[in-house]
């Protein structure tokens, strides 16, 4: 079970919002880089990183901050990075910079087209980040809910042969409230590929619920709020992991 440090871009800051509002975020550290580099000196093994603003623009806007983490930590673990990622060429500027995944999320909904392309061209590097809220999935930065299924899509995304998916619950991120294993499971169990855990991560009650589930094709939890705020230890709680799942 993969514990992965979240790092959340808004104007070159590393911040934490809640539920996806911009207006609510707070600022964790001015130097991302930095931040960068105490998790992975904590025992972090993936970093899972988002252009906050590229995201509601819809092309990349942090890319100075995210080049600066890749060039500090990118040699020694795996980076992901999603937000604003709507074409080919930023797909391979990223990934040629050191970049380990690509997350694609409202550009694979709204044209399912360029992450079959994405996926044929950078074969094992492409993630879909599927949003959603009771079951539907939510796009541009979550402040659209559409009508589309979540395992239905899940499925789909499958087929056109992406790595894993990472399923967020967006009425409970940065809330602290606990993750949706429930839904989590729902979506692992009708897929092959790994699911990732994201959107309200609380304590370590929540490591070990994941890690009970673990077979169920869930690969990794993302670790948001809790780990900034001190409600979980991250080091302790990806020893709890580690111990749980050999």
């Amino acid at each position: 079970m993969l514990l992965i440090p979240a790092i959340d871009l808004k104007d070159g800051h590393c911040v934490r919002l809640q539920q996806g509002d911009m207006k609510l975020a707070t600022i964790f550290s001015q130097e991302p880089p930095v931040m960068a580099r105490s998790w992975v000196d904590k025992g972090a093994r993936r970093l899972h990183l988002v252009d906050l603003n590229g995201a509601f623009a819809g092309h990349p806007k942090n890319e100075t901050a995210i080049r600066k983490i890749l060039k500090d930590v990118g040699s020694e673990v795996d980076v992901q990075l999603g937000g604003g990622i709507r074409d080919l060429d930023t797909i391979e500027r990223y990934l040629d910079a050191g970049l380990r995944y690509v997350i694609i999320g409202t550009a694979a909904v709204r044209n399912p087209g360029f992450l079959q392309d994405a996926c044929t061209a950078f074969g094992g590097h492409i993630i879909v980040g599927l949003d959603a809220k009771d079951g539907k999935v939510a796009t541009d930065g979550w402040s659209k809910l559409t009508r589309h299924d979540v395992v239905d899509l899940g499925k789909k995304f499958e087929d056109f042969g992406v790595e894993s998916i990472i399923y967020t619950d967006i009425g409970r991120d940065g809330m602290l409230t606990g993750i949706n294993v429930d839904a989590t499971v729902r979506l692992a169990q009708a897929l092959t590929i790994p699911v990732i855990a994201s959107g309200g991560l609380s304590n370590m009650a929540d490591i070990e619920a994941l890690c009970a589930v673990e077979d169920e094709g869930i690969e990794g939890v993302i670790c948001g709020r809790a780990i900034y705020s001190g409600d979980l230890d991250f080091e302790a709680a990806q020893d709890r992991a580690d111990e749980l799942n050999g």
